[in-house]
């Protein structure tokens, strides 16, 4: 049985699976931006040297949530830690070194920070260095506390994650947000760069309309988290994709005093649900969303995040596609994982069902 399931699956999943009963097959989950890997690849300052066993455990992690693509949103940015350029290269390094070994499909969102304007040429090589297949824009920078010459909050902890005085730090930042009027037409010009490689691109947090009407003119067609309604309708009446967090379905809120994902779907604001710092998650909103009246709840997880960026061999279970599956128990847990025909993750109960 299970020697002939990848090479059939596609065909007749109904028929091949009518024997375990209680379980249900559910298109493999593709996760558009996840970065719950950082607590893997640096659980404490300094302790992993070697990213490569913590990108393994990563690996288990996803499968034991049927999290069959997932795109690690790795940071670009002037924030320190795990989230500065030199790690950022450090951990698609040594992707690309086990990416054959590994049995969950694992790509790179990279989160560039918009006003690092003078390392877009860094960008740059690194995409192409590895094929990096997805950027999102991020600004993270304090820019009201700056503007008005204050302090900005969590200003030592960033400095010591960066390495830098607190002086040295708000230095900086006071220097990057110094060159805002530079970075339109350099963030512009990034993108007609990107694109040509055929790199999608998106944005995070946007707060206006405005915002929205900006990256979208930069070829952004991803909308990332939207902070506002406002945002949310601009990104819809525009015809852009719409990620919303999964643990923001699960809680019920945002965690950051932004938009109710729940409101947004019942409203029709939100296409692609990720598990943004929490893998199980998008099992779970996704089940939520079912329970509650979304009929198309695990197309969000599915089928619409491989339609949003064009990975045309996955997302739904018909003949043709890449045999990428989870199996769920009656109470909606993960027993299995299937990766392009290959196991990545089998529990109890299914094993002793296929070995019966």
């Amino acid at each position: 049985m299970l020697s002939g399931l990848p090479s059939i699956l596609p065909e007749t999943p109904s028929a091949l699976w009518a024997d375990l009963e209680g379980f249900s097959v559910r298109p493999g989950i593709i996760d558009l931006h996840g970065d719950g890997f950082e607590r893997h690849l640096a659980p404490r300052r300094g302790v992993l040297k070697d990213l490569k066993d913590g990108l393994f455990a990563l690996d288990a992690e996803l499968a034991a949530n049927g999290i069959t693509t997932a795109y690690l949103a790795q940071f670009w940015s002037w924030e320190g830690g795990i989230r500065r350029p030199p790690f950022a290269t450090r951990m698609v390094e040594a992707l690309a070194e086990i990416r054959p070994k590994l049995r969950t499909e694992m790509r790179v969102q990279l989160r560039v920070e918009t006003h690092l304007i003078d390392e877009f040429q860094d960008v740059l090589a690194l995409v192409a260095a590895h094929d990096i297949p997805y950027v999102v824009y991020n600004d993270h920078l304090p820019h009201k506390a700056l503007a008005a010459g204050k302090r900005p909050p969590r200003l030592t902890g960033q400095a010591l994650k960066s390495r830098r005085s607190p002086e040295a730090h708000l230095a900086l930042l006071q220097e990057l947000h110094a060159r805002g009027p530079l970075v339109p037409a350099a963030l512009s010009d990034l993108s007609d760069q990107l694109s040509k490689r055929g790199v999608a691109l998106g944005s995070h947090d946007d707060r206006t309309e405005q915002d929205r009407a900006i990256f979208r003119a930069m070829g952004a067609g991803v909308a990332e988290f939207p902070e506002t309604a406002e945002a949310a309708v601009a990104a819809r009446a525009g015809g852009d994709t719409i990620l919303m967090g999964a643990p923001n379905v699960v809680r019920g809120n945002s965690h950051d005093r932004g938009v109710n994902a729940r409101e947004m779907i019942a409203q029709g604001l939100c296409d692609v649900l990720v598990s943004d710092y929490h893998y199980p998650a998008l099992r779970a909103g996704a089940l939520w969303l079912e329970q509650n009246g979304t009929n198309d709840a695990w197309d969000m997880v599915s089928t619409n995040a491989a339609k949003a960026l064009g990975l045309t061999d996955r997302g739904a279970l018909r003949g043709g596609l890449r045999s990428d599956l989870c199996v769920l128990d009656g109470e909606g847990r993960v027993q299995g994982t299937m990766v392009a025909g290959r196991w990545s993750y089998l529990a109890g109960p299914l094993v002793e069902c296929l070995a019966g």
